[in-house]
């Protein structure tokens, strides 16, 4: 997938790498960059992003394990405590931490100031900033002498950032194969396309209601078979979801159905429903269900 680079080193270097910052920094779109596979959702909305997404590279002697974090936001109801504290356990666990800020707004404060921690964080922090294509060229040169500037879609600045990660990794033998681009199954990923899909289809707060569960997963068969759940909080909300003849339903469906083949390679019958689950946001036990840990909201 990369043409290998070698970097020398008496014993293999692996690490964990998160992808920290506040909502909407692109930590997604570099997740899904640095791996070279769309494995996180991206979406123009701030928030997408609930649960960590792990990415792989391996490069020569050097495996990074990135991890895409939800967004350090101040929460103001269950989930988004649940989603900051998996982010500050990930930075708390992160052997190298990306501070990700987009270039257009820098400088980037104090990442323990932002994080709203009470000491700074163990690991090193390396300042990332981001969107470096919306840069004039001047004020990009300019950042670009001072600090790491990278653009998602361009790729500018990603070899620098990896060699920039490789100084601060421990020496550590390979945890996965080289060959491997994540680490969850790929329910997982079904939930998190059909989420995209949802924000990319769905207008105001809508997609921030909607989550998603797989209830069976036929990979044996061809095409694959899954049947998946969408959940709302309101029954005005089901409609808007289903839309005018299923239409908007059968759009996020296909959307998700493409990444899927897309990521598997293979073809894919994705049959999605909708229900109602009243204030599932704010419930502990729903929360539970669908992947959200009750994590203290520890200070790394």
């Amino acid at each position: 997938m990369f043409p290998p680079r070698r970097y020398l080193a008496s014993m293999p270097k692996s690490g964990h790498i998160a992808l920290a910052g506040k909502p909407n920094v692109g930590k997604s779109s570099l997740l899904n960059t640095l791996v070279g596979e769309h494995l996180a959702l991206v979406s123009a909305k701030a928030q997408a992003t609930r649960l960590p997404v792990t990415g792989l590279r391996t490069e020569g002697e050097v495996q990074f394990v990135f991890h895409d974090l939800p967004g350090l936001l101040d929460p103001e109801y269950a989930l988004q405590a649940r989603m900051r504290a998996l982010a500050l356990e990930g930075v708390r666990q992160a052997d190298v931490i990306l501070y990700l800020h987009p270039a257009p707004e820098a400088p980037a404060p104090d990442f323990t100031r932002m994080a709203g921690l009470d000491a700074p964080p163990r690991a090193p922090v390396i300042v990332v900033y981001t969107k470096g294509d919306l840069l004039a060229p001047p004020r990009l040169a300019q950042l670009a002498s001072e600090a790491i500037v990278v653009s998602a879609g361009t790729g500018m600045g990603i070899d620098q950032l990896l060699t920039a990660i490789v100084a601060h990794l421990p020496e550590r033998e390979f945890a996965y194969a080289a060959d491997d681009l994540g680490t969850q199954p790929t329910r997982f990923f079904a939930t998190e396309f059909l989420r995209e899909a949802a924000f990319l289809h769905l207008e105001d707060e809508l997609p921030y209601a909607v989550a998603a569960e797989i209830e069976e997963f036929r990979e044996a068969t061809d095409p694959v078979y899954i049947r998946a759940s969408l959940f709302v909080e309101r029954e005005t909300q089901k409609r808007i979801l289903i839309g005018q003849g299923g239409r908007t339903l059968k759009a996020i469906g296909t959307h998700a159905r493409r990444r899927l083949e897309q990521l598997l390679g293979r073809r894919v019958y994705l049959d999605t429903w909708v229900s109602v689950l009243p204030k599932w946001r704010r419930d502990p036990a729903q929360l539970a269900r669908f992947g959200f840990p009750d994590l203290p909201a520890e200070r790394p």
